[in-house]
This record gives structure tokens, C-alpha cells and sequence, in this order.
């Protein structure tokens, strides 16, 4: 497996990770644990060693999964979890990024993680009654007293981050970025390559629709959260099929899938960019990782755009409520 380094103070990942938060949630029945435990480890055993989880998946279920699985091996990976998320709702925003309660989450989150650090250690959504100053503040804190080794910010914006990183180097950022989601590229690319700030993308197979296997005729299971995003309702999904089309014949030309070409593409944007797509699933584990051999050429590069560049895509990434939280 390719290594890649995120942020400027060396912490060294493989080019592609695993989310893991499907295992425990959004995506429809949860799995048993001995059945995701031997998933993260059959990621590790083929080179996998960066591995995304938060306190908020289950809730809390995710965290105690990946402590599991790791713990055998915890000083041959990288474990990112996040604070930030109101998982009791006593506040107004729908998140809490107090600095006591970063504190009291990171003790928590350690605990589960049965590991006496965290490598990453994100947030999950800005808090907009929080200055970031202050965040970012409470995160070196925890980072001088060994608990933490480096600060990520998820689904922030230009300004919050420039905020963060003058407190405590960020060293990434997760947000979604994919061929079906290019919003990233406009202002934020720019400004971590200025700030030499990594960047992991989730969602980097649209939720699965960018794999070729969701079509306007497919149903989700009551379960899958996929039922509330305007971008899975049944007419988007038509209109956006040419997509996925264009990509297949592609991928088809190259004797790859479809994944394979959506991830090889991002992994292709910038030297930086660590995708972190999930699964249950090992043959797609190995599809996926498949792709980081993926070699694109500039002329590849070039016919991926020009296929993509020319299908507008339809629906919103995220129900109204969800966007709400999400920073600009």
C-alpha cells in the first residue's frame, strides 16, 4: 500500500483509509461485531492503516468496534475520531463544542478506542457558539498533554479553518468530495494546498451511487439514511444516471470499475487527498483499495472531465436540516 502524509507535521497515512461508520450505522441493519471487527482487520492485513470513526456512529457502538479490532495492532495504525456533535441534545445547534466537553469526549472516545491517544482528532461540525479559537485552543491542550497528536476540522469552511489553523495546525480536513460532489474545488483545494493542510474525502463514491449498483429503480432499506437526501430521490437519480454512465464506460475501457476510476480520479487531484470510502463488504474493501495502483493518465484525467463536466448534477447533497449544520 502507498503512504501519504497529511499536514505538515508528519503524520504519515496510507493513500487510501476505511470509514468505518457504516458498520455501525445510516447504512440499513448494523453489523454484528465479530463481523466488523474481522473486516478492519482484514483492511489492515492488505495494507490499509488509517481508519475513521466518531463517538457519534451508533452512537458510541463504532468507537468500542474499532478499539477492538485495532487494539492488537494499535501502534501500526492511524485512528481519527470527532467531538463536536450534541449526541444528548441539550443544546440549540445541534452541537457542543464547549471545551470541557471536548475534554470529557476525547476521555470517553480514548476509553472506547482502548488506546491511550488519539491520532486525529476532529470536529465534527463547526459550532457556531463556540469561537474556534477556543477549540482549536482546548485541542493543543490536549495534544501537549500526549492525548492527542494532530487537529482535523470536518465540513468547515474557508474562514473557521484559517481560524483554527492559526491557534493549532490543522493537519486535515474531511469533507465530501467526489466526481458527484466538486464544491471543494472552487475555495477550500486552494487554500489547504496554501496552508499545506491534507485533505480526506467522504463520501468519495457519492453514498454508492458513483459504484454503478444504485439505479432510480432501487429502495433503501427504512433504515438507510439515504431515504431523506434529495440527490437519492427517485427523479434525481434518473436525471444524474448519465454520470454514472459516463464513468462506466470508462471504467470499462480500462478494464476497471467503476470505483476504481471515481476513486483513482481523486487520488489523482492532489498527493494530499486521502479517500476514506467504506464498506461491509470485503470484495468491495478490495475493489477499493484495488484503486490506489490505479495509474490515470493525463489524457484519462482529461476524458473523465470532459465526460462529467458536461452532466449537470441533480438534487441537493443533504436534507435541509443536515445543511444547516454545515459551515461556509
Amino acid at each position: 500500500m502507498k503512504k501519504r502524509t497529511l499536514g505538515k507535521n508528519g503524520l504519515e497515512v496510507s493513500a487510501l483509509g476505511l470509514g468505518c461508520m457504516g458498520m455501525s450505522m445510516s447504512y440499513g441493519q448494523p453489523m454484528a461485531t465479530p463481523d466488523a471487527v474481522k473486516l478492519i482487520r482484514a483492511a489492515f492485513e492488505r495494507g490499509v492503516t488509517f481508519f475513521d470513526t466518531a463517538e457519534v456512529y451508533g452512537p458510541y457502538k463504532n468507537e468500542e468496534v474499532v478499539g477492538e479490532a485495532l487494539e492488537p495492532i494499535r501502534d501500526q495504525v492511524v485512528i481519527a475520531t470527532k467531538f463536536g456533535i450534541d449526541i444528548e441534545g441539550t443544546g440549540t445547534s445541534g452541537m457542543d463544542s464547549r471545551p470541557e466537553h471536548i475534554r470529557a469526549v476525547a476521555e470517553a472516545s480514548l476509553k472506547r478506542l482502548r488506546t491511550d491517544h488519539i491520532d486525529l482528532f476532529y470536529q465534527h461540525r463547526v459550532d457556531p457558539n463556540v469561537p474556534m479559537e477556543d477549540v482549536a485552543g482546548t485541542v493543543k491542550e490536549l495534544i501537549q498533554a500526549g492525548k492527542v497528536r494532530h487537529f482535523g476540522l470536518s465540513e468547515a469552511g474557508v474562514k473557521n479553518i484559517r481560524r483554527a489553523h492559526a491557534v493549532q495546525p490543522v493537519a486535515a480536513l474531511q469533507s465530501e468530495y467526489s466526481l458527484w460532489w466538486r464544491e471543494p474545488e472552487e475555495a477550500i483545494i486552494p487554500m489547504l494546498e496554501e496552508l499545506g493542510i491534507g485533505f480526506v474525502p467522504f463520501s468519495p463514491l457519492g453514498k454508492g451511487f458513483l459504484t454503478g449498483a444504485i439505479s432510480a429503480d432501487t429502495t433503501f432499506t427504512r433504515d438507510d439514511f439515504r431515504n431523506t437526501v434529495p440527490r437519492f430521490e427517485k427523479e434525481a437519480m434518473k436525471a444524474n444516471q448519465p454520470l454514472v454512465d459516463a464513468i462506466g464506460r470508462i471504467a470499462a475501457d480500462k478494464k476497471l470499475t467503476p470505483a476504481q476510476v471515481a476513486l483513482a480520479w481523486l487520488l489523482a487531484q492532489k498527493p494530499w487527498i486521502v479517500p476514506i470510502p467504506g464498506t461491509t463488504k470485503l470484495h468491495r474493501l478490495e475493489e477499493n483499495i484495488g484503486a490506489v495502483d490505479v495509474e490515470l493518465s493525463a489524457d484519462d484525467l482529461r476524458n473523465i472531465e470532459q465526460a462529467v463536466s458536461a452532466i449537470p448534477v441533480q438534487g441537493e447533497r443533504y436534507s435541509p436540516q443536515q445543511a444547516a449544520r454545515i459551515d461556509r
